[in-house]
């Protein structure tokens, strides 16, 4: 498993493969392991990342006596990946050359919150129609919501109006359109779940 934490800094437009496609820009730099854990020590093995510096006023001293060890800044997101394709030592920097340009990952990351929302927005209802005689407010109703004497109750995972976004959403097969190692940017076909300056996980 190939794996790489990012920012997520905008969309723009590049040439690639003779074709004016759409990318998203992810700012990938200052990927540092900071911890390297083992079968041995805590019963499994996987890699702590650590990405984006936080200042010293804004940790704790759990924080900083954690990143101390790897000689490293204490970090805004830290995630762990378990069975990495290869070795890393504490305090070692992932670079985004670990992926190759037209290589397809997965990328996980936090959707937009978009608050309470109805269910023509939330789930794609048409609604219940035009207004009619004494019926003036039902274009975007939800409409009948299920029987009444059996069962008598609203089944449950009915679609209806409520939170939306904010959810936790893996895209699988997106492509890597370029990878700009000396700026650490990597370039994705496409959007991706997020808002500007949201994280991202790319796994492969």
């Amino acid at each position: 498993m190939k794996a790489i934490i990012g920012k997520k800094v905008g969309m723009t437009s590049i040439f690639a493969d003779g074709k004016y496609v759409g990318v998203t820009v992810l700012d990938v730099s200052g990927n540092v392991v900071t911890q390297v854990k083992t079968v041995d020590t805590d019963g499994y093995s996987a890699v702590q990342v650590g990405f984006d510096d936080k200042t010293e006023k804004a940790s704790n001293k759990a924080e900083l006596g954690h990143a101390k060890k790897a000689n490293s800044p204490a970090k805004r997101k830290v995630v762990e990946f378990r069975d990495f394709d290869f070795e890393k030592a504490i305090g070692e920097l992932i670079a985004p050359e670990i992926f190759t340009e037209g290589e397809k990952v997965a990328v996980v990351g936090v959707t937009k919150g978009k608050g309470f929302q109805g269910v023509v927005k939330r789930h794609g209802f048409h609604g219940v129609g035009m207004n009619s005689h004494g019926q003036h407010d039902r274009q975007r109703a939800p409409g009948s919501l299920g029987a009444s004497s059996d069962p008598s109750r609203v089944w449950k995972g009915l679609r209806m109006a409520g939170r939306m976004g904010g959810t936790r959403i893996k895209t699988q097969n997106v492509k890597i359109v370029k990878i700009m190692a000396e700026q650490n940017l990597i370039l994705l076909g496409g959007s991706v779940p997020g808002a500007i300056g949201g994280y991202v996980v790319l796994e492969a």
